[in-house]
């Protein structure tokens, strides 16, 4: 599913014009990523949690001339899938094709 599949499910389960449940959408992922700019953590109970995680910088190599170089210290979005959704995803079946 893509953002404008999920758009149009939303619009869909709870009867509302695709504009406003597209601008609901943008507003909540605007939200999140402010939030994880900011450093902060998000979590959803049921589905999973968000944070940062730090790495510091470290001594790496360039494929291409085997010369070392010094890789930046950098953060990254983490997602840490929740309980529930572990569940529910495994108790799925594969689709046979």
């Amino acid at each position: 599913m893509n953002k404008s599949q999920l758009i149009e499910s939303l619009a869909l389960e709870i009867d509302f014009p695709t504009p406003k449940a597209a601008a609901l959408i943008e507003t909540i992922i605007a939200t999140m990523i402010d939030t994880l700019a900011q450093g902060e953590h998000i979590e959803i109970r049921g589905f999973g949690s968000f944070g940062i995680k730090k790495y510091d910088s470290y001594t790496g190599r360039n494929p291409k001339t085997g010369e070392e170089i010094l890789i930046a210290p950098k953060k990254l979005p983490f997602f840490k899938v929740g309980k529930e959704l572990k569940e529910r995803v495994d108790a799925v079946e594969p689709v046979e094709e």
